[in-house]
């Protein structure tokens, strides 16, 4: 992106602070797994800095999880800028029910999307193998988990901004 996603402006606020809102809402409240002294100005609750730092999203998921604080962690990546607080609830309402060790959203076109998902924490001791065999992709992490998809037909929530391009897309 040549930039940092987390702190790209839209609609008055940053990315980050969207999505913390839209976690809160959500969840009750909402921590973000960062450098501190990057987002201590935009006046955020609680940012925790990585636990292994350079690990990619699954080192924040890793660290979120080693918080230990609740049993389920709705967990979110912040340049999602279309999420949706009606799937966020239901995501939430449906780990707790079906109690999986994750529950990943499926979007139209067959995708999962594990940085929009519902961790327990037991899946802690997974991510901390895989880290350990030096395995960092999300769902690769995942394997021996119990992981529940669950079809959400609204691919649009679950847009993310990877490149300049997508940016601009978003901008029109």
């Amino acid at each position: 992106m040549g930039a940092d996603k987390a702190l790209l402006s839209l609609g008055g606020t940053t990315l980050l602070v969207q999505a913390c809102r839209h976690v809160e809402q959500a969840a009750g409240q909402a921590v973000v797994i960062g450098p501190p002294e990057r987002y201590a100005h935009l006046g955020l609750r609680e940012v925790i800095p990585d636990v292994r730092a350079g690990l990619g999203p699954l080192g924040g998921i890793h660290t979120a999880l080693s918080l230990r604080r609740a049993e389920w962690n709705l967990i979110v990546a912040c340049d999602m800028p279309a999420l949706d607080l009606a799937v966020l609830n239901r995501l939430i309402k449906e780990a707790e029910a079906a109690d999986p060790g994750c529950l990943m959203p499926v979007d139209g076109a067959g995708r999962e999307h594990p940085l929009c998902a519902v961790y327990h924490r037991e899946c802690l001791a997974a991510v901390e193998a895989a880290i350990g065999q030096g395995q960092f992709k999300v769902r690769e992490a995942l394997r021996g988990v119990t992981v529940k998809t669950v079809q959400i037909h609204d691919s649009e929530c679950f847009l993310n901004l990877n490149t300049p391009a997508d940016w601009e897309a978003l901008a029109r």
